[in-house]
């Protein structure tokens, strides 16, 4: 198995402006065809300016070169009409995804709010470091908006739990419900009371089957897709050095926020890194059998030198093993989400050597302040995303408090030396 210090980093193409070359191009060829004839121009004071000459023979080199250059030129400019775009993040509708940080109030709107005396609950559908960053940022943005949070739910990713949990809330009358759907189908039962009772509600992630943007709910919030999936691809394609082989763990399931992120990383790799080439795919359903996969692409790949992970607690837990009992240690992983086990992997100088995050904390505060736009009636965009970090051992303790607002778990402090 190759080390890293034997892959070769492949280099980088430098071209010149194309169309600025040709229009140049052109205007030499009009030069040369004037001397050929002899034909004069007059300068400022009336007199006549020397044609510029060159020998027969120089001339036919050059124009040989100039119309070998512009074919070379020309066919550049067909590639790059031809090359593929860069993924994009779109909503579970095709939304057209906005900036959190449009996301904004001014201080009139600040004040109408605090002065209206209301109320906030947050149905979550799992209870984690994740969640409670969300939550966090949720709290304290409602804090500053001067509404109060009444309640604070964990369905443990049962969807009747969440429905029991919407009823629970809903006899306490809250104006604005933060929440991540458990299911669309379930989710539209589930929140159907709130939409009818009027109540502002702001999604995470996920809308309920049949909802209406404006109408039913006043917005959807998460991740940056596209942007999480390219930046596991840069952090990949640089540990290797932009050459060698990968294999692809993805998600094998209809839901739009991996298989997204999934995509984006494979097309970026395939966009960017021409020296790095994905030679086995294997789709994901049940986290569990990540190491069975794992331990597979290693038997038909012994050379492999990266693998992704389409996200850390559990498939990427699953990789770890594998390439453990392995004794792949060269093996590249990249992963998504910031988690315990891979945080301190990474720092320890395992095989993780990035990890895609993004700004939890964010998108809690995102969905309180679009909470509030709801309260003014003022129009929210469909879907809106927070940005991606790119998490090396180098900036862990920084991503944390941008991402989670906290700082990494004491294992991954001891581990750095903190």
């Amino acid at each position: 198995m190759r080390t890293k210090s034997e892959r070769h980093t492949t280099k980088s193409r430098v071209r010149a402006p194309r169309r600025l070359l040709l229009l140049s191009l052109l205007a030499v060829f009009a030069l040369l065809a004037a001397s050929c004839t002899g034909d004069t121009d007059s300068d400022a004071d009336g007199d006549a300016a020397p044609a510029t000459t060159a020998p027969a023979a120089a001339d036919d080199m050059a124009d040989d070169d100039m119309a070998d250059d512009m074919a070379d030129d020309m066919a550049d400019d067909d590639m790059a009409d031809d090359a593929p775009a860069a993924p994009v993040t779109q909503g579970p509708g095709g939304e057209e995804a906005v900036a959190s940080s449009e996301i904004t109030l001014t201080d009139d709107e600040i004040a109408q709010v605090q002065a209206g005396g209301y109320t906030a609950a947050l149905l979550w559908h799992t209870a984690g470091a994740f969640t409670d960053a969300v939550s966090q940022g949720a709290r304290d943005a409602f804090a500053e908006l001067g509404i109060e949070v009444i309640a604070e739910t964990n369905a443990s990713f049962d969807a009747a739990q969440q429905a029991n949990d919407v009823e629970t809330v809903m006899a306490q009358n809250p104006d604005i419900i933060i929440s991540l759907a458990i299911g669309p189908d379930a989710g539209a039962e589930a929140f159907r009371p709130a939409v009818e009772a009027g109540v502002q509600l702001v999604f995470l992630s996920n809308v309920p089957q049949g909802y209406v943007h404006g109408e039913d709910y006043v917005g959807i919030v998460t991740d940056d897709l596209a942007a999480m999936g390219i930046t596991a691809a840069n952090l990949l394609g640089e540990a290797l050095g932009g050459e060698g082989e990968v294999g692809f763990i993805f998600h094998d399931a209809a839901y739009y926020v991996t298989n997204q992120r999934d995509q984006a990383f494979k097309s970026w790799i395939e966009i960017n890194y021409p020296g790095i080439e994905i030679v086995a795919e294997q789709g994901l359903a049940d986290p569990a059998a990540a190491e069975e996969i794992a331990a597979a692409l290693l038997t038909r790949h012994p050379d492999l030198d990266g693998i992704y992970a389409p996200w850390s607690a559990g498939p990427a837990d699953g990789v770890l093993a594998a390439l453990r009992a392995a004794g792949a240690s060269d093996v590249a992983v990249v992963t998504m989400d910031l988690d315990t086990n891979v945080s301190l992997d990474l720092v320890e100088g395992g095989n993780i050597v990035g990890i895609a995050a993004d700004e939890a904390y964010n998108l809690g505060r995102t969905m309180a302040f679009e909470g509030a736009y709801g309260l003014l009636g003022k129009a929210a965009p469909a879907f809106v995303v927070v940005p991606a970090i790119g998490v090396t051992a180098d900036n862990i303790v920084d991503a944390y408090r941008q991402s989670l607002a906290a700082e990494p778990p004491k294992e991954v402090l001891d581990a750095l030396g903190n």
